[in-house]
Order: C-alpha cells, then structure tokens, then sequence
C-alpha cells in the first residue's frame, strides 16, 4: 500500500514538472535584459521634451478641441508650429498634408499632422556608421554646443555594442578641453590620446589614429575645437584635420555636427557652412529638454538633408539617445 502511494505521489510531481517546463516553452518569451518597451521610451521622451509640448500644447488643445476644423483653425495649427522652430516652409507642408487628408475630428487631425511630420523624416539611414578598421568619426560644432560630452557618451554606446574606442583631444587651444575629456573618457571607461596645449590639430588626429590602427580599436572620435562657422580660417583648419583623417582611413565613416537645440534656426546656417567645410553626414542635437524650440529636430533634417542621429535630452551619461522620428513625433503632438 505504502509503494502503491509512494509511486501516485511521485507519478503527480513529475507531472506539475512537465507541466512548468511545456508552460515555459510555450509562454512569452521574458524580455531581455535592459530593453524597454515602445511605449516605455516614447512616454519618457515625453517628459524629457516638456518645455516644446507645453508651448505646443495650448495651440493644439485648441485646434484639435474644436467641433469644426476651418481655414482659422489649420492657420493656428501652423503657427503654433513655426513658433516651435518646426521652420515657415516645412509647418506649412505638414499643415498642407494633414488637411489633405480630410480629417474630420481633433483626434483624426493630429493623426494626420504627426503622419505628415512622421512622412517628412522617414527613409534616412540614421546607424552610426561604422566604416573601415579603424572607423573614423569627427564630431564639429561652434562652442558650446555640448560636443565634448557628446563624444563621450556615444562612445559608451559604441562599446555598450561591443565596439573598442580610442579619443582624440584634437581641441589643442585650450587646456580645460583635454582635462574635460579625460574626464568623461574615464566615467565611460575609454581612452584618451592627447597633444600639447596650441599644437596642431590634424597631428594630434593622426596620432589617435596610427594608436587606433596599431593597437586594433574599432573606431577613433576626434574632438575638435568649437568654432565660429563664419571664420573661415578655422573651418579651413577642420578640413585639414579631415583630409589628413581621410588619407590615412581611405573614408571617414561619419562627421557629426552638434548642433545646440536652443538655438533655433540658427542651427540651419550653421549646418550649411559647416556642411561646406568638412561634408556633415549626421546631426546630433543637444539640449532639447531645455527648449521650447524642438521643432528644429524636423526642421534641420527637412531643408538640409541630413539626418539626425542622435538628441540629447538631459545632462545624464544615458541622456544622448538615437533619433527616432516616430518616437519624437508623437512626444511633441500627443496629449
């Protein structure tokens, strides 16, 4: 009797165990570590972007509130637009799109307007591009923008994604730009290489690279010192550190700007001279959450061309994320 009870006991555990084990196979997958939902990302954007959504908030609520969409409503529409340094051409074409569809209700109006925008920025290749061995990014911008601090987190990206990284304090003007790199090269955990106070640029470029190519990094960034676009001397000094950096790669994979989003529409003539000089391939766009002007996201990318691959939206090593248009989009117009 005790055998014939010990054998039902045991028949009943290794069924619950079968049991959990067919539930896990054919249960939803856990998610893998660190990766957040969609939805997660998009919600915390909209935090980050407030002072741009509260100064497009009360336009929108008031056009998307309203019974009737009329030719005053759609004007208030692409005002409220302009005034968030969306750009007068690209608000009027969005506009101009979202009444094409017809929409009949404030939700569907929105849903038409964030299609427009959306539609506006899709179809760019916005993955850092990663191009010979070693790669070459040069990062370039006027003073202030935030490049220095920009390097250095996108470097932590690059090696949270498996990549080696080696730094270039090509800024040789000041001492402060050497001490501030190393710094930040030290919180994200890559290393550093560095030129005497007032030496040349373009030398100091070479040599992080010849370390790059000898000891087997994946990608050299190359800090430059910020500059004036309307001194035409400097920029003709970046193209010299470019043309070194490219006779030495063959190609550089990527130049990006850094482009202070507080600025405005200052940021197009900016991009168009440094464009001139040195060939930007990629924007990346700081200080968003401190504006109310995060329309040049869109404003930037439509009239120059070039995408944007990254935005800064706060002062944390993780607050320089990829650009994602949809994503940026709805933090702007949604309630």
């Amino acid at each position: 009797m005790d055998q014939i009870l010990i054998i039902v006991v045991v028949v009943a555990v290794i069924g619950v165990i079968a049991g959990l084990v067919i539930w896990r196979a054919t249960g939803p997958a856990p998610a893998p570590p660190g990766d957040k939902p969609a939805r997660d990302t998009a919600d915390a954007l909209k935090g980050k972007l407030t002072r741009t959504r509260s100064a497009l908030g009360g336009a929108l609520s008031s056009v998307f509130g309203r019974d009737r969409l009329d030719d005053a409503a759609w004007e208030e529409l692409e005002e409220a637009l302009i005034a968030a340094d969306v750009g007068v051409d690209t608000a009027k074409a969005a506009v101009e799109e979202a009444k094409r569809q017809r929409p009949a209700t404030g939700d569907e109006a929105r849903d038409a307007l964030e299609d427009a925008l959306v539609g506006m920025l899709g179809g760019e290749e916005r993955t850092l591009t990663i191009a010979g061995m070693p790669s070459v990014v040069l990062v370039v911008g006027v003073n202030g923008t935030g490049k220095t601090t920009s390097i250095a987190k996108i470097a932590k990206r690059l090696r949270a994604g498996g990549r080696t990284v080696v730094l270039a304090a090509a800024d040789t003007f000041r001492a402060a730009a050497d001490e501030q790199l190393r710094a930040w090269a030290g919180r994200v955990g890559v290393e550093v290489v560095s030129g005497k106070t007032g030496s040349d640029p373009a030398a100091v470029a070479f040599e992080a690279y010849q370390r790059a190519a000898t000891e087997g990094y994946d990608v050299v960034m190359i800090d430059t010192a910020g500059r004036l676009h309307s001194k035409s001397n400097l920029m003709d000094e970046l193209g010299k550190v470019a043309r070194v950096m490219e006779r030495e790669a063959g190609v550089i994979g990527e130049v990006l700007l850094v482009i202070d989003g507080t600025t405005g529409q200052n940021a197009i003539s900016q991009a168009r001279s440094f464009t001139d000089a040195v060939g930007i391939t990629g924007i990346v766009l700081t200080k968003l959450d401190g504006t109310a002007r995060g329309g040049i996201a869109v404003a930037v990318e439509k009239e120059l061309g070039i995408p944007v691959k990254f935005i800064g939206v706060g002062e944390g090593v993780d607050d320089l994320i990829p650009f994602d248009p949809t994503e940026f989009v709805e933090a702007l117009l949604e309630p």
